[in-house]
């Protein structure tokens, strides 16, 4: 806990921009009828039987101390998906930096993914500008990302969504897969 900590307390440095990612699994819904449309003075009237359209995986990525966010949906949450995201951070966000500080949990996608999605060289070339810094244990609510995760989960995932494409439509920063 005192790693991440410490990690939050550095001043902002462009050569070693603090990244934070999690993951959120989305299950997309769609109407299986249509609403009425309401009378002036009322409320919208609908019915809550919903079709399950199937779970996407929504990855979030937050630079806090620069107040940027993306996020990248994919159809799951494999290692080579999360690989080629990490891949997108170093080589198109943050090209000109020294070194990427990472703040993320202990899931098992990402433990060798790098190795996974490429060749060796460049598996390499990405985990030398990578400065990892995991999440305790039932600690990932340490990582600013998931506070970001919950709100917009509160506050802008409430409708419902029956396709990834209109996430990302919601999302003004989205990275394309």
């Amino acid at each position: 806990m005192e790693d991440i900590l410490e990690v939050y307390r550095r001043p902002l440095d462009a050569k070693r921009p603090l990244v934070c990612m999690d993951e959120l699994p989305y299950q997309l819904l769609s109407e299986t009828h249509t609403p009425l449309l309401p009378q002036p003075g009322q409320t919208q009237c609908c019915d809550y039987a919903y079709k399950r359209e199937g779970v996407i995986n929504i990855f979030m990525v937050f630079a806090r101390l620069l107040g940027q966010r993306w996020t990248r949906i994919t159809k799951r949450r494999s290692s080579k998906d999360w690989a080629y995201l990490v891949r997108d951070i170093m080589d198109v966000v943050f090209s000109d930096a020294k070194q990427v500080v990472l703040v993320i949990d202990n899931l098992n996608t990402h433990g060798g993914a790098l190795y996974e999605a490429f060749p060796p060289e460049k598996a390499r070339r990405i985990l030398n500008k990578l400065e990892i810094h995991y999440t305790p244990q039932h600690g990932s609510w340490l990582n600013a990302e998931k506070s970001l995760i919950k709100t917009i989960n509160s506050f802008c995932l409430l409708e419902i969504i029956a396709t990834g494409e209109v996430l990302a439509i919601m999302n003004k920063k989205y990275l394309p897969v």
